[in-house]
């Protein structure tokens, strides 16, 4: 029998993979050695929710092979809930493999997730009781591309959610190799938007979705179909946020060196969902966002920067 329902502030669902991110510069086929990480960008975010002190829980399916079990395993030790993880016998755990980031550059990325167990998640693994107990459901474009059940269980979630009137958040987080096109991509993910009450994409996801340039026009795209805060991301220049009390843009945290730009975006979420949580001015959690997205591109992993809420009050009180 499944535990029964806990509090939860947070909840969130999707396909976190083993990442092999490698220990040297080059191509991939020259590359000798590789360290053992996790990615996803919804466990991204879960953890850096959790080691600010938030009660989060994960819905997923994982092979069951190491890689399942190593996942399993690092994210529950970072405090986040996985009782809802299901070990999936037939299908494998998704890997991917991360090339060392030079100065500063995106680096190269290949996937080894097509079948995945997690690309098998349908609305059949929604606990109910279990959503229905969190305050707040994360969601991104990542899982609902994986397959037409995965999609369904995104729309299922986002409309249990809205109907009991839990607060929502979305990053569309595009991945476009898994889509069949990009004008399917961006209907897809902008019905599943409209959804919700936060959203999140960066600029040149705005421009892809919406087709506009601006980060006025984007965000007034998705507040005319009735999302009510949408912060769009601007990289090293800061964010652009928008609601019906007002809108503004909110500057950077600049940083030494950029070591590692992958989890930037999980990490404003994870700055801008605690400060909207627990209350702050949207000034404010933007800008909390903003930091925790600076933390994040500082060290190599896709999570590995994102700060306790020591570490968090420390660097604000050095403002």
């Amino acid at each position: 029998m499944r535990p029964s329902a806990v509090q939860l502030d947070v909840a969130t669902y999707g396909e976190s993979l083993a990442l092999l991110v490698a220990d040297q510069v080059g191509a991939f086929e020259d590359v000798e050695k590789y360290t053992r990480r996790l990615a996803g960008a919804e466990t991204n975010v879960a953890i850096g929710l959790a080691r600010l002190g938030l009660k989060v829980g994960w819905l997923s399916r994982v092979g069951d092979d190491s890689f399942g079990r190593f996942i399993c395993k690092r994210v529950a030790q970072e405090g986040v809930d996985v009782s809802r993880v299901v070990t999936d016998a037939q299908y494998r755990t998704a890997i991917q493999l991360k090339a060392r980031a030079v100065d500063g550059a995106d680096p190269a990325i290949e996937y080894y997730r097509k079948g995945s167990a997690a690309s098998h998640l349908s609305p059949a693994d929604f606990d109910p009781d279990y959503f229905g107990a969190a305050r707040h459901l994360h969601a991104t474009g990542i899982a609902p591309a994986l397959s037409a059940s995965t999609m369904a269980l995104a729309h299922h979630a986002l409309d249990f959610m809205r109907a009991r009137g839990k607060s929502i958040s979305f990053d569309p987080n595009l991945r476009p190799m898994l889509w069949p096109s990009q004008q399917v991509m961006a209907q897809q993910l902008n019905a599943l938007a409209a959804k919700a009450d936060w959203v999140l994409p960066g600029l040149s996801e705005g421009k892809i979705l919406t087709g506009y340039t601006e980060p006025a026009d984007i965000a007034a795209f998705y507040l005319d179909r009735g999302v009510s805060l949408v912060v769009v991301k601007l990289g090293e220049q800061g964010a652009y946020y928008r609601s019906a009390q007002g809108e503004g843009v909110v500057p950077g945290v600049p940083v030494r060196q950029v070591v590692d730009t992958v989890g930037a975006g999980d990490g404003f979420a994870v700055g801008l969902i605690s400060g909207l949580l627990e209350g702050l001015p949207i000034e404010q959690a933007v800008r909390r966002g903003n930091r925790i997205g600076a933390f994040a591109i500082q060290v190599v992993g896709d999570m590995e920067g994102l700060p306790t809420r020591s570490e968090l009050e420390a660097a604000s009180r050095a403002d």
